[in-house]
């Protein structure tokens, strides 16, 4: 993240090397090739299609003492919807499965893939007459409530990467730097400390600085708050990435890089999305060590209640 800021207020050629970055860091988790709208669609889809399975489910109708429509081919209604549900919303999660065994890395996903695949395992085994077991409604309704939580997940990652993109998009891509009767275009990465920069009314401050001449409002809101502008004369301090309106400002940069005000707003926000890297990092760990104890009485359960003979309950 220092070297995002670093580049992001002009240590690179590009001044918003910072905002690439941030996209493409997150590219290398267990959501890439995924966006928002797509857990979104997931989700309201698989939703649809699990109202009916929980409406024809057998249990469910003896539970709230109902009884739902019969008519040819109803009884297979949980059955061809869980299916659907089960390949449509259920792929993400054994994608990302296949991928944390590939890293030997058992998680959160093969937790939750094992839990479906066993759950939907039996279901089509019941379906076929070989146990009398039904739990078609509990595939598509962990798979549905899955795939709602990851969409949350999504868009908070989401809306937190937005953050860093949007203050990196606040500097100006290039600066004016006067020598002496003239200016000259350059790009950040090119000024230094002590070089006075011109900017005109309706432009971003380039870097921190004090106002050496001229007299302007500055919109100082991106970074404070305050909707009010700032009259800036002689001798006021300036901020990079605010706005100049009203009048025309020659500045004396006095800081630039990871020394800005700009740069450490963007570390406060690293930090607080580092933080939360690392609790996913433990909850990654804990959901592995679940998955060990799951798979581990899982086994056991299993051929206590096999060994008996009552092959139900095993599966179950």
């Amino acid at each position: 993240m220092d070297q995002m800021t670093h580049e992001a207020h002009g240590q690179a050629a590009d001044p918003h090397a910072g905002h690439k970055m941030s996209e493409a860091d997150g590219s290398h988790d267990r959501h890439a090739g995924h966006s928002v709208a797509v857990f979104r669609d997931k989700f309201w889809l698989s939703f649809g299609l699990t109202i009916p399975v929980v409406f024809w489910s057998m249990d469910v109708q003896h539970w709230l003492r109902y009884t739902a429509p019969v008519f040819p081919g109803s009884k297979f209604i949980p059955a061809i919807l869980g299916t659907v549900v089960f390949f449509y919303g259920g792929s993400v999660f054994i994608r990302g499965a296949w991928g944390e065994l590939a890293d030997r890395k058992p998680g959160m996903m093969t937790l939750i893939s094992l839990a479906i695949m066993v759950a939907f395992g039996t279901s089509l085994a019941a379906t076929f007459g070989l146990f009398e077991i039904e739990v078609w409604w509990e595939v598509a309704s962990l798979i549905t409530i899955m795939v709602l939580g990851h969409w949350l997940e999504m868009r908070a990652i989401s809306q937190a990467r937005g953050a860093l993109n949007a203050l990196a998009a606040l500097l100006p891509d290039t600066a004016e730097r006067v020598m002496g009767a003239d200016t000259q275009s350059v790009p950040l990465s090119e000024l230094r400390i002590g070089d006075i920069v011109l900017v005109r009314p309706g432009a971003r401050v380039p870097a921190d600085g004090t106002v050496v001449e001229g007299a302007a409002d500055v919109d100082e809101s991106m970074i404070t708050g305050e909707s009010k502008t700032v009259p800036k004369v002689a001798a006021s301090t300036v901020i990079a990435g605010t706005v100049v309106s009203g009048g025309s400002l020659r500045v004396r940069i006095a800081a630039i890089g990871d020394q800005t005000m700009l740069s450490g707003i963007m570390r406060l926000v690293a930090t607080a999305q580092a933080s939360g890297s690392r609790a996913q990092a433990l909850a990654d760990r804990a959901a592995a060590m679940l998955f060990y104890i799951a798979v581990g009485s899982g086994a056991m359960t299993f051929g206590y209640w096999w060994f008996l003979g009552d092959k139900a309950h095993a599966l179950m």
